[in-house]
C-alpha cells in the first residue's frame, strides 16, 4: 500500500515535469514535508526502514543530484524531489531507482526519434518537452518514475 503511494506521488511529479518542465514545491516540498513528519513520527521512513536509512538516503540523494544541479542537467526541483524520495525510502530503493531512471533515460534517448513520429498530435503536444529534438536537459521525473517502477519490481 505504501509503495502505491509512492508511486502515485512520483506519478503527479512526473506528469507536471513532463508537461511543463517544472515540478512544484506543493509536490516537492510538500512531499519532503510529509516523508519527515512520518519519519519523526514512527522513526520508520515511509516504506518501513529505519529512520536512519531515510535520512541517509537523503543525503545519498543530494550527493547524487548536486553535481548535476550544479553542471545544469537537473533542475532544482528534481533535487528536492529525490532528496524527498529518499527520506521516503533508504538507500537501496533511492539508488536502484537512480539507475533505473538512468537506464530509462538511456532508452528514451535511443528509442523516442523512432517512437515520436508515431505518437499522435494529442500526447506529442502533452509530452512536447520529453521530444528528444528539443533540449539536450530533458525532464528527469518521468525517468525517476519509471526507475521507481523498475526498482520496486526488482527489489520485490
Amino acid at each position: 500500500m505504501h509503495s502505491i503511494v509512492l508511486l502515485i506521488w512520483l506519478t503527479l511529479c512526473a506528469a507536471q515535469d513532463a508537461r511543463q518542465r517544472h515540478i512544484s514545491n506543493v509536490l516537492t516540498l510538500g512531499g519532503g514535508a510529509l516523508a519527515m513528519v512520518y519519519l519523526l513520527g514512527t522513526g520508520n521512513t515511509w516504506i518501513g526502514a529505519e529512520a536512519v536509512q531515510g535520512g541517509w538516503a537523503a543525503l545519498l540523494a543530494l550527493v547524487l543530484t548536486l553535481p548535476g544541479y550544479r553542471w545544469r542537467r537537473l533542475g532544482a526541483g528534481d533535487v528536492k524531489l529525490m532528496t524527498a524520495f529518499g527520506l521516503a525510502t533508504d538507500g537501496q530503493l533511492l539508488l536502484y531507482t537512480f539507475i533505473g531512471a538512468a537506464l530509462a533515460s538511456l532508452m528514451w534517448l535511443l528509442l523516442a526519434p523512432k517512437l515520436w513520429l508515431h505518437m499522435s498530435q494529442g500526447v506529442r503536444q502533452r509530452l512536447r518537452y520529453l521530444e528528444p529534438s528539443k533540449s539536450k536537459k530533458l525532464p528527469f521525473a518521468p525517468f525517476v518514475l519509471s526507475g521507481a517502477l523498475l526498482a520496486l519490481l526488482w527489489i520485490h
